[in-house]
């Protein structure tokens, strides 16, 4: 650890990327794929994206959640090394029980206290909450301010993001049947988001995938306007889409037009297999978060 007195924890359906990750001394504790077999894998430790992709050609694995051993160990070892305390930020409590396992663990820290956050989002957007709780725990924001800087955060937080088929939404449980043969039928794409409780729902219908990645610019330009402050940008792209400078591009331009500003470099993120479980191997997403300001 460095000088940071607060631990950060996080989950692997955050994407935070690894870099930030290894350089801040972010403690990850990684969701579970599970094979036909029955065996079960380590997102992104016993299984790389690359390795899913490939699997998603004989079969369609599920998911689950962390177990609470490897969260409390996680949580130990921070204890262990010299921090005061953790913040541990997970996907939307609206699409996984990550955060609510992370709360049942927490409880159990006696001395060491634990603040669990919703980040009520999923993917990159998640990801950006995670960072958040890095800068500002870096600034020195006291504990409890901490945690009800980063549930503000969360709230305005959004993820925009699009998949070319609705196929491994359906199969995963994440959207209806009647929604999944409404959309093949008409041949949409549409673009998904988190709603304030977490849940996937629908942005926006577009007809046709190049169609659909302009409505995630549009949607985040609109979102970001109503934010009133400096905005922070990122843009996640399965291996199958490098759609990087071509996103980024349109944001910045269209950011310019309406007038806001962009703090900072545009984070860019590869998704983790457990989410390509989820949406299959076609993915493009945008992610838009109000600037923190210091407010302790």
């Amino acid at each position: 650890m460095g000088s940071r007195s607060i631990a950060i924890l996080t989950d692997t359906g955050t994407n935070t990327p690894r870099s930030f990750i290894a350089e801040h001394d972010v403690r990850e504790v990684a969701l579970r794929i599970n094979l036909a077999d029955g065996s079960s894998l380590r997102s992104g430790a016993d299984i790389s994206s690359e390795g899913l992709t490939a699997l998603l050609a004989t079969e369609i694995p599920t998911t689950s959640l962390p177990s609470p051993d490897e969260m409390l160990q996680a949580l130990q070892q921070a204890r262990n090394d010299g921090y005061e305390g953790a913040v541990f930020v997970t996907i939307a409590a609206g699409l996984s029980a990550t955060n609510q396992t992370a709360q049942l663990v927490a409880e159990r820290m006696e001395g060491f206290p634990v603040a669990v956050i919703d980040s009520r989002n999923i993917g990159i957007a998640a990801g950006m909450v995670t960072i958040a709780a890095v800068e500002m725990a870096d600034a020195g924001a006291p504990f409890n301010a901490l945690a009800r800087a980063l549930d503000e955060l969360s709230r305005d937080t959004r993820v925009f993001f699009s998949t070319k088929t609705l196929e491994y939404l359906r199969k995963g449980g994440r959207i209806s049947e009647a929604v999944y043969r409404l959309g093949s039928f008409l041949r949409i794409n549409p673009v998904i988001t988190c709603d304030k409780d977490g849940r996937y729902t629908v942005a926006r219908k577009v007809r046709g995938w190049e169609r659909s990645l302009d409505a995630e610019v549009l949607l985040a330009l609109d979102h970001a306007q109503k934010l009133d402050r400096p905005v922070r940008l990122a843009v996640c792209c399965s291996a199958a889409h490098d759609r990087f400078d071509e996103l980024e591009g349109k944001l910045r331009d269209g950011l310019a037009q309406r007038g806001v500003e962009v703090a900072g470099d545009v984070l860019r993120s590869g998704v983790s297999p457990d989410l390509l479980v989820h949406t299959g191997p076609d993915l493009v997403g945008v992610g838009i978060q109000p600037q923190w300001v210091r407010s302790w």
